[in-house]
């Protein structure tokens, strides 16, 4: 496709899976223009590189010369959307983002990483494994990593392209991986999917996407869950004893962990970590195994290893000061607001947690209630927000109300956004945390400015 096509267009280009794409076709030499429905920290940054910003979705802004290709993002209607009506009145070709990750990927050799939860980390830190082993892959991800500058991608001259493989809409069907990793698989994008059975029958189709002779890394948990394709190597991960690689000895110091690994390479012993969350050796685990059939020698994974820093929005310490934390995550699923909590009772020992959570998808929270409100429980304080509702319309009768009734912790309430950082007492606060996939990020520099003394609104 590449070799006939000069100017793309990305519909919703603001998202963080559209930019990494549009970043990496601008630095192959592509003109790239894309519109959004608000300015954002991402437009800016494709702005200073060069592409062609609009905000606002119009029929005006594809210009039937300067096009060649429509990218649209999956929260984007083909047959609603203005842009994309007019791509297709002016027969202009129109591509889901997961059709141009797929014609990025086959570039080169591609190693996806999918998975309920866990994938964005272990994408990340496979892709500075490999950087920091100067092998120079192609890494695309779905947050943004502090080993890349604070982008989410990055043009790379080696024969790996690392791509988080999203689940959402099947779009990692389009990927043809030698190497993938599944890291999970729990009931979610059930508006997609409707039972966890549909779900991870569309996993076994996507590891029957693996080319022959390429390999494939299961979380041990899962392995009898899915389907081994049987050209296919197959291997595990975990602190199962039973896992082809094996992390055990775990050790917290500290703000370190040391832990060693058994793999079918070999011992490596005494590897120092620095991230919070032992969920995060898991996912570390992973990485090292890809790597290391990727060749990278325990030297360079032991010079790595202690590099990683997180990724923006996952586990993200924001404020670490003496009797005051602030941490933002990502997560808006179950499992992974879970894992968030748990880590944080792990890393902070026994102070006290605040949690604000805003829920993401009316039928994510409308499918998944109880299980919200049993983790939020673990909390010493919660707060929920509206539903933020993405690319749904609301669902009679789903609210942050079916969370909040059924949660029995009693230090709880609902609040509106705007009025979050006016409510903060940074003098009765311990830790707090920030948890959800939706605008809950735009809190996050006020109530950190507001937490280190400063001005909220600045």
């Amino acid at each position: 496709m590449f070799s006939s096509v000069k100017n793309i267009h990305f519909v919703g280009i603001g998202g963080i899976g559209m930019s990494g794409i549009a970043e990496i076709l601008i630095n192959q030499g592509f003109s790239v223009s894309g519109s959004d429905l608000a300015q954002s920290e991402n437009t800016d940054y494709l702005a200073s590189l060069g592409a062609k910003i609009y905000i606002g979705h119009k029929a005006e802004n594809i210009n039937p010369i300067e096009t060649d290709v429509v990218v649209y993002s999956s929260a984007v209607h083909i047959n609603e959307n203005p842009e994309t009506l007019e791509a297709q009145r002016l027969n202009i070709p129109t591509l889901r983002r997961a059709e141009m990750l797929a014609e990025v990927s086959r570039l080169n050799y591609c190693l996806a990483i999918s998975g309920t939860h866990g994938k964005t980390t272990t994408t990340s830190m496979l892709g500075l494994t490999l950087i920091k082993a100067g092998i120079d892959p192609t890494v695309i991800v779905g947050g943004r990593l502090r080993g890349l500058g604070g982008t989410n991608a990055r043009l790379g001259q080696g024969q790996w392209t690392v791509v988080e493989a999203d689940e959402y809409d099947r779009s990692f069907h389009q990927l043809d991986p030698l190497m993938a990793v599944i890291t999970s698989v729990e009931a979610d994008h059930l508006d997609i999917y409707g039972d966890l059975k549909t779900m991870t029958e569309a996993y076994d189709v996507f590891c029957g996407k693996i080319r022959p002779g390429g390999l494939l890394l299961l979380n041990h948990r899962i392995r009898d869950r899915l389907k081994h394709p049987e050209d296919v190597s197959v291997f595990t991960y975990g602190n199962d004893p039973g896992a082809d690689y094996r992390y055990f000895n775990v050790v917290s110091g500290e703000d370190y962990y040391l832990f060693s690994l058994s793999t079918p390479e070999g011992m490596i012993e005494n590897l120092r970590f620095h991230f919070p969350g032992r969920i995060n050796i898991e996912n570390l685990t992973a990485a090292i195994a890809i790597a290391l059939k990727c060749g990278v020698s325990e030297t360079e994974i032991r010079r790595s290893v202690p590099l990683f820093k997180g990724v923006r929005r996952r586990f993200d310490i924001r404020v670490n000061m003496p009797g005051l934390t602030y941490i933002d995550d990502y997560a808006h699923h179950p499992g992974e607001i879970k894992a968030c909590i748990r880590s944080l009772r792990e890393y902070f020992g026994g102070r006290r947690i605040t949690g604000i959570f805003q829920p993401h998808l009316f039928s994510r929270t409308r499918d998944h209630a109880d299980e919200f409100a049993e983790i939020l429980d673990e909390l010493d304080e919660a707060i929920l927000l509206p539903i933020y509702p993405a690319r749904e319309k609301p669902i009679e009768g789903v609210s942050s109300e079916l969370i909040f009734e059924r949660m029995k912790l009693e230090n709880k309430k609902m609040l509106q956004p705007q009025n979050v950082v006016d409510m903060l007492d940074p003098g009765r606060l311990d830790v707090l945390v920030t948890i959800g996939a939706g605008d809950i990020h735009r809190l996050v520099d006020p109530i950190e400015r507001k937490l280190r003394g400063e001005n909220p609104e600045k």
